[in-house]
């Protein structure tokens, strides 16, 4: 028998026995759906979060506070701030590889507006903040850097916090207040999106030294933001402001930075490693159920060699070989996975979608997802119904025959 031969007596096999054949193959169709469906929604994960973090800037640096000691005692970054706003306007002035820059100072606090009342985050920086950190006006304008120097009690909101208070009013213009000071609504910032890095629509940005001066009473900033010229200039960025604040610092050559200098390639490279450790896992708990699947084809398989031991002990006699009488029924067991597989994978693409389409949670299929799925379940037919198709190979061709 040619390969053809063997799988079209394999279909027969199964189309002779429907209901086992759909009941064999519904484990690897689980099997596979629920790996093609795990890895949509960790891709989907992955994605939104590249996404999120591109909607943080381009070419940004982060510096804040870093632990440090003094006198022997170990400070943490919440309770010894190092960064200055001189800190943040050296930066801008000396480093010439910086084209941005916009320090935070920022709280929680409770917003009011007539009979309406929200708690949000109260971030207080300059107008660099726009660009560096990729936001955008939608209605109004942003404070100036005369506004900043002047100290003035403006305020740009998110779309959230717009629509917490003012509902579908309209918002530049309108006093509210924080903590009970009184400020001017000027702009409103374009929506953005909720994401694992806070909530960008849910803020109240303020010129920073009214946050530190007239709000908080603070004498350092929480974080500066450094944009630098380019992606290619990012180390060279890292370097000028690391060697800038030491100098300012007044840190001698043996001693530890007070601050800490995070560029967007390592929380990329933090967000790819935390995906893909999220990948395995779901892959992997997704994965024990195609297993499943695949102790199940070879039961099936040895229940069929079984009843099938007459016609085996035929075969050999009219002059099958092993060879032959094994390929036959191993190709009966990778059909049986393979269409288990394309019904998973076209399940589990179906399961994708409804979950995208129906839920704020997002999901992407891959190709790699496609093919690895499909690679797993050749496998599972190939492993799990060696056994059988070897046992149905080596009956004795007279105690088949005899075989009742």
């Amino acid at each position: 028998m040619n390969l053809w031969e063997s799988i079209s007596v394999a279909l027969e096999g199964l189309i002779a026995n429907k209901m086992r054949s759909i009941l064999t193959m519904l484990g690897v169709v689980i099997g596979v759906a629920a790996v093609i469906t795990m890895l949509a929604l960790a891709g989907g994960a992955k994605a939104k979060m590249m996404t999120q973090i591109k909607q943080m800037g381009t070419n940004v640096l982060t510096v804040m506070a870093n632990r440090s000691q003094r006198g022997g005692v170990t400070g943490s970054s919440g309770s010894m701030q190092s960064l200055t706003l001189e800190d943040a306007e050296a930066i801008a002035d000396q480093c010439s590889s910086v084209v941005g820059v916009a320090p935070e100072a920022s709280s929680s606090a409770q917003i009011k507006y007539r009979n309406q009342n929200t708690n949000t985050t109260v971030l207080g920086t300059t107008p660099d903040y726009l660009s560096v950190r990729n936001y955008r006006v939608r209605e109004g304008e942003f404070f100036t850097d005369r506004d900043v120097k002047a100290m003035r009690k403006l305020a740009v909101i998110g779309p959230t916090t717009a629509e917490n208070l003012f509902g579908d009013a309209s918002h530049v213009g309108k006093s509210i207040r924080i903590q009970g000071t009184r400020f001017t609504v000027i702009g409103v910032t374009a929506e953005k999106g909720t994401g694992g890095f806070g909530d960008p629509d849910d803020q109240i940005i303020i010129p920073v030294t009214t946050a530190m001066r007239r709000m908080f009473g603070l004498d350092n900033v929480r974080s500066i933001n450094v944009q630098a010229a380019s992606m290619e200039l990012m180390d060279q960025a890292e370097s000028e402001v690391a060697a800038l604040l030491r100098k300012r610092h007044r840190l001698s050559d043996e001693a530890e930075d007070d601050f800490v200098v995070r560029s967007q390639a390592e929380i990329i490279d933090m967000a790819n490693e935390t995906s893909g450790m999220f990948t395995l896992l779901l892959g992997g708990i997704a994965s024990v159920s195609l297993l499943v699947g695949g102790i199940g084809i070879m039961n099936i398989m040895l229940v069929s060699v079984t009843e099938r031991t007459r016609e085996i002990g035929i075969r050999i006699a009219v002059g099958a070989r092993g060879r032959d009488i094994q390929i036959q029924f191993l190709v009966e067991a990778i059909v049986l996975s393979m269409l288990g597989g394309i019904t998973g994978i076209l399940t589990g693409m179906l399961g994708a979608f409804l979950i995208k389409s129906f839920s704020t949670i997002s999901a992407s299929v891959s190709l790699a997802s496609i093919l690895l799925s499909f690679g797993f379940a050749a496998f599972v037919g190939i492993f799990f119904g060696f056994y059988p198709a070897r046992t149905a190979s080596r009956l004795d061709p007279i105690d088949a025959l005899r075989y009742e």
